[in-house]
């Protein structure tokens, strides 16, 4: 007997197809005019960049950690008010659904915040590296 098991989708790829064009590229709009910047600041600027990077949070994290407070709220509030029981209910569907199929509802509206995924930021970082590494910035 031979179990078939459909792999998850890969969150990075999945918020960025269910994300509405035109906030893909004010994204990335936003990302090459930071880069751009970059082009005509010292190293030592572009490192601090860098680092800024490493601590950026990005939109998957913005999501679940919303969404796991939110339903920590309400079901506290719940003990009080059954209403909230149905509240914190709809928040943990929203998290299950990010974590199994790589969206929910509530990421559309922390995109449109400009909250990039991990790739995106990914990115950012790559290419200020590869300004590093230009001749004109020697290591």
């Amino acid at each position: 007997m031979s179990i078939e098991i459909d792999t998850l989708p890969q969150t990075q790829t999945t918020i960025t197809q269910k994300t509405p064009e035109y906030i893909n590229q004010e994204i990335e709009r936003q990302t090459e005019a930071r880069i751009h910047q970059f082009k005509r600041k010292s190293p030592e600027e572009i490192i601090q960049r860098i680092a800024e990077l490493d601590s950026e949070t990005h939109a998957e994290k913005v999501l679940v950690v919303s969404l796991a407070s939110a339903t920590a709220a309400t079901f506290l509030l719940s003990l009080t008010h059954k209403k909230w029981a149905i509240v914190s209910g709809i928040l943990s569907v929203f998290l299950l659904q990010q974590k199994l199929k790589g969206w929910s509802l509530p990421l559309l509206l922390i995109r449109q915040q400009g909250f990039r995924t991990r790739s995106e930021i990914n990115l950012e970082r790559q290419a200020l590296n590869n300004l590093l590494q230009d001749e004109h910035y020697p290591i």
